[in-house]
């Protein structure tokens, strides 16, 4: 007489009647249809993003951050760039585009995105960035942009030279050398007000559009 096989499982799908293929089929379509749920919008109040936060950073103004982060990072490097490879690079030409392609990226891999991190909600940060927009572009478009900033601080710096020397009488005295901390400054209000400049031409040309029904 032959035993039965203990080990042997049972059938269920054919003592219950289920089909498998149905209850695979179901399964699918749960998985397909999962991301057709309505999620709430994020706001200030439930962004979950704020649960990683430091409170105390998160009540500083976001202007005084926005001011403090371009002239720590812009004064960081002269710091680094200028100070520390000077001697190295002593020709001015190649020290310009050294110091233009290194903020340029600063900018886009480091400033840019720490006003994204910060950001309450999406997007409440970009009025600080001239390119606010993520874009592969945009590395090349901050690396641009600086050369220009560059060439106005530099400007500047030559501005204020020749002023002091016609003050003091004098001719090649150099009275205000590049050094960090105004360094610093000059980048970031110079930064500033180009980005502002953008800002407010912005607003006017969608101020002309909502008047005009312009979509």
């Amino acid at each position: 007489m032959a035993k039965k096989n203990k080990n042997k499982p049972a059938d269920n799908y054919a003592e219950k009647d289920i089909n498998p293929y149905e209850l695979k089929t179901d399964a699918v379509d749960r998985l397909v249809n999962a991301d057709k749920k309505e999620y709430p919008k994020l706001t200030l109040e439930n962004d979950p993003r704020r649960a990683f936060k430091n409170n105390f950073i998160d009540r500083i103004p976001s202007w005084v951050k926005a001011l403090f982060i371009k002239f720590w990072f812009n004064g960081a490097v002269c710091f680094f760039i200028f100070w520390g490879l000077g001697l190295f690079i002593p020709n001015p030409e190649n020290m310009i585009i050294v110091l233009a392609v290194t903020l340029g990226m600063i900018t886009d891999l480091l400033v840019n995105n720490i006003f994204r991190f910060f950001a309450v909600v999406e997007g409440a940060n970009d009025k600080w960035m001239m390119f606010p927009k993520k874009r592969y572009v945009s590395f090349f478009l901050n690396i641009i942009y600086s050369f220009f900033l560059l060439i106005v601080i530099i400007w500047i710096y030559n501005v204020i030279n020749v002023a002091a020397n016609a003050i003091a009488g004098t001719e090649t005295t150099v009275y205000v050398g590049v050094e960090p901390i105004l360094f610093g400054l000059l980048y970031m209000g110079v930064d500033l007000l180009f980005i502002a400049v953008k800002n407010t031409a912005i607003k006017i040309l969608a101020d002309a559009k909502n008047k005009n029904g312009v979509k």
